[in-house]
């Protein structure tokens, strides 16, 4: 285990971490025996998140509805904490390690989401191929938002990209849908 201040890797000391997450270092030891065992736990976590909120959505609510509320929540909760949570997207996104680990767990993620858009009753005749690109584009937006949100010093407005992004692809994510 590094000691606190040490670099641990891809430049980024455990102290810029523990700064970030707004605990001690002695804290930080105590949760944690590496950065990515932070990056880890966080994202097991929302991703378990956003997946039982998808679940709880309403079957008949259109998908781009669906996937864009489930993942607006994350990206509202870093404009709510903008400065914190500024520090820990970038540090995120700008470590290589920490990064592969957020597409590692979005792979995950992707799994869950498609797995509760094919329980949805009104897919059309494309069901079978339909929820894992379209978990897929979702995650992509959520992405491309998260991105330009941390590009952006956290000005941006991550509710107005995510409405601009899902408006982009609600109709992929739509058009599979059961005409009734």
């Amino acid at each position: 285990m590094a000691l606190a201040g040490e670099v641990v890797g891809e430049e980024v000391t455990t102290d810029e971490i523990a700064s970030a997450a707004g605990v001690s270092k002695r804290t930080f030891f105590r949760y944690f025996a590496s950065k990515e065992a932070v990056v880890v736990r966080f994202l097991t976590d929302l991703g378990a998140g956003i997946h039982r909120e998808l679940a709880a959505r309403p079957a008949g609510e259109r998908p781009s509805l669906a996937l864009r509320s489930v993942l607006s929540g994350p990206l509202a909760a870093c404009a709510d904490h903008s400065d914190r949570a500024l520090r820990v997207v970038r540090l995120i996104l700008r470590t290589p390690a920490l990064h592969a680990r957020l597409l590692e767990r979005q792979g995950r993620w992707r799994e869950g989401l498609a797995a509760e858009l094919a329980r949805r009753p009104d897919l059309g005749p494309d069901h079978e191929l339909y929820p894992e690109p379209a978990a897929g584009m979702a995650l992509t937006a959520f992405n491309t938002v998260l991105h330009r949100w941390s590009d952006s010093d956290g000005t941006a407005d991550p509710e107005a990209l995510t409405e601009q992004a899902f408006a982009l692809i609600a109709p992929a994510l739509d058009g599979t849908r059961r005409q009734t």
